[in-house]
């Protein structure tokens, strides 16, 4: 792929998002596209494999302030007048504008397209520095980060855990050694590029280099794929990895160096997982507290009680009801909530909630005890309200 041909993709179309998307917005349509096209979602699926790789690619550039900048500008090079065929001073669909004096470029002379774009101070020259990069045959090069996701109980997000994660293509593979080539075989020099991975072609005023078409910039062929991971020299593993205590539902883990291998002696990438807690059928999180919502009866908001609270660990704990408590009265049980990143604990919040018993479920003295307690004790709560209307009247 010539350098012409990555600016002319459209990244942003291939993510969805219109070209003065955020950052926020690039990476929400990167991680929706992922799960939807994630080849162990679509096990056998060339086109959606072809369409993760897509998004991917394009998510590679965009994530990264620097790069996404140098392809905007080069984009917009391109866009200015460059066009397949002849590249010159005054030819047409040229750039013209580079025959201005002094630049060294235009009027028929002999550019070499590295020079153009790999220039001191230029931020394309940095964009050049990333095609080239991209290509393989030229040095060592760093793999690529892997995304994963693994769920967890409410319970065990609290006390922190081991989990397994499983990384497709993350691992070497065993049978070919990281080669691609079937055992007892190995992979040749690309006779094309030499070994390279790149290769130069004269076009109009321009030398462009460009990936080796022919060994897809590798520098090398193979003749015989291995079977296992199919030349790739790669497979899926497992990856153990610890959850801390405290983590959050959404919370985003990064592991150094547990991402795709590197290819010729390049770093490995890093794996970022997700993690999804369950929800918890009584409890609830408020940051670094624990919330429950505990019932008390009539008479026991009325006169005060103690009342035993559940807990996530079964250690007792009991609170003490003030008398003449109302619904929603909150209760503070300190260090008894949720492991803090910097030590110690949150609080478990208890939210009182006064139950009224259903006329059903009133026994005939319960009911005549009711009726005596309202003539004992005649009171309008809403009399405050009455009042306050009238005064506004």
């Amino acid at each position: 792929m010539s350098v012409r041909e990555l600016v002319e993709k459209d990244y942003y179309a291939a993510l969805g998002v219109p070209k003065d998307a955020s950052a926020a917005d690039i990476k929400k349509a990167y991680r929706k596209l992922a799960r939807e096209l994630h080849p162990d979602k679509n096990p056998g699926d060339a086109k959606a494999e072809a369409r993760f790789k897509e998004v991917s690619e394009a998510y590679d550039v965009l994530s990264d302030e620097s790069r996404r900048r140098e392809y905007d500008e080069a984009r917009a090079l391109f866009a200015a007048g460059g066009r397949p065929g002849g590249v010159g001073g005054g030819r047409a669909g040229g750039y013209s504008g580079f025959g201005a004096p002094g630049t060294g470029y235009g009027g028929g002379s002999n550019v070499n397209f590295e020079d153009l774009l790999g220039g001191s101070g230029g931020g394309l020259g940095g964009f050049f520095d990333m095609f080239q990069r991209s290509s393989p045959g030229r040095g060592p090069r760093r793999g690529g980060d892997i995304e994963a996701e693994v769920t967890v109980s409410f319970e065990k997000s609290l006390t922190g855990l081991e989990a397994s994660v499983r990384l497709p293509g993350a691992a070497t593979c065993t049978t070919c050694e990281g080669s691609g080539a079937r055992p007892g075989t190995t992979p040749r020099t690309c006779p094309t590029c030499r070994g390279l991975g790149v290769v130069s072609r004269s076009q109009g005023g321009f030398a462009l280099s460009e990936p080796c078409r022919d060994c897809l910039g590798k520098g090398t062929m193979i003749d015989h794929p291995c079977p296992d991971c199919r030349g790739s020299g790669r497979r899926e593993r497992e990856q153990r990895i610890r959850i801390p205590p405290g983590v959050s539902d959404g919370q985003r883990l990064r592991v150094r160096g547990r991402g795709t291998p590197g290819e010729r002696g390049g770093p490995a990438g890093d794996l970022e997982v997700t993690v999804h807690v369950l929800r918890h059928p009584v409890f609830d999180r408020e940051g670094n507290n624990l919330t429950i919502t505990l019932p008390v009866t009539i008479t026991e908001a009325a006169l005060g009680a103690s009342v035993r609270v559940p807990t996530l660990d079964g250690a007792p704990l009991t609170v003490k009801v003030p008398a003449g408590t109302s619904s929603g009265r909150r209760l503070r049980a300190r260090g008894r909530g949720v492991p803090a990143a910097g030590g110690g604990h949150g609080d478990l919040i208890v939210t009182l909630e006064v139950t009224v018993p259903k006329p059903a479920d009133l026994s005939p003295r319960a009911r005549t005890a009711l009726l005596e307690f309202a003539q004992a004790h005649p009171e309008d709560p809403r009399a405050l309200l009455t009042e306050r209307m009238e005064a506004e009247g």
